[in-house]
């Protein structure tokens, strides 16, 4: 790994850190209120949140173009990845663009490089956010931002947590808010950080990329795939992130199912190659 360089502080970020303090509160308040059943709503909406929205739909979908669905389901995907409260699509794109640009590398905007803290949640609290800056961030996802729904979304993506956190408080009271919002949020964030912060820091690596990124079988269980990073930054369009029989990945999973009905195309796959099943093999 090269030597660390400057961390880019830009000042605390008041806002974000402000919901996150209390989105941690509200996640450990839920313990309070515990039961089984509202485990496995969590886990539904988990699924549906940060499988579909994040991994399916910011990731796979929006940022990579690893395949096309219909416009209402790649709609229907943006919003799922809203909910999670971690900005909007045009926001997570050009964020996970830049990462991909400048990977470990000066401009990229958290690497462990710059310190294992700072790439797992340092780079929300002190480094420069954009989120409310639509324009900026759309000369990095300009097809999305030819779309009059993603500058909305992008500009409004708080709406549908607001509207969630309603519905859930309206069926089953604090204890399903607390854990439907809270625990998911909190959960599915760290999630999507330990991509960040773990999966360039800890694990395997199958392809001599660039970057540091390694694939970690712990991170993929826990984000549906993602955590076979070094396979995706060696091959980023690919919609397949684990490229072995072992490697489960819940997201190839269910696009291979929406591809069995027809409604998933252009499925853009890396193809295993000797080399590569040799080294597998050994």
């Amino acid at each position: 790994m090269n030597d660390i360089i400057e961390i880019p502080h830009h000042g605390l970020n008041r806002v974000t850190t402000a919901f996150i303090v209390l989105f941690h509160i509200g996640a450990v308040a839920a313990l309070f209120f515990f039961s089984w059943k509202m485990v496995a709503i969590t886990a539904i909406l988990y699924w549906m949140c940060t499988g579909l929205g994040i991994s399916l739909g910011y990731h796979r979908l929006h940022t990579h173009r690893s395949y096309v669905v219909p416009r209402p389901l790649e709609y229907f995907f943006a919003i799922c990845g809203a909910l999670t409260l971690e900005g909007g699509p045009i926001t997570w794109v050009a964020t996970h663009r830049i990462h991909h640009q400048n990977s470990d590398q000066p401009g990229d905007p958290h690497s462990p490089r710059d310190g294992k803290w700072w790439s797992h949640i340092g780079w929300l609290i002190w480094g420069e956010t954009m989120h409310n800056n639509t324009r900026a961030m759309s000369k990095y996802a300009p097809d999305l931002a030819r779309y009059r729904f993603y500058i909305v979304l992008n500009n409004y993506h708080w709406v549908p947590l607001v509207a969630m956190s309603a519905i859930l408080a309206a069926i089953g009271g604090w204890p399903l808010l607390l854990w439907g919002i809270c625990v998911r949020v909190v959960f599915g964030w760290h999630a999507t950080w330990a991509v960040n912060s773990i999966t360039h820091l800890w694990g395997s690596r199958r392809f001599n990329t660039r970057d540091d990124s390694r694939n970690n079988w712990m991170v993929a269980l826990v984000t549906f795939g993602e955590g076979w990073h070094n396979n995706h930054h060696a091959h980023p369009t690919s919609a397949r992130h684990g490229l072995a029989w072992y490697e489960f990945d819940v997201s190839w999973i269910t696009l291979k199912v929406l591809r069995a009905f027809g409604i998933a195309k252009a499925i853009r796959v890396a193809k295993v190659t000797s080399a590569m099943a040799e080294r597998e093999a050994a």
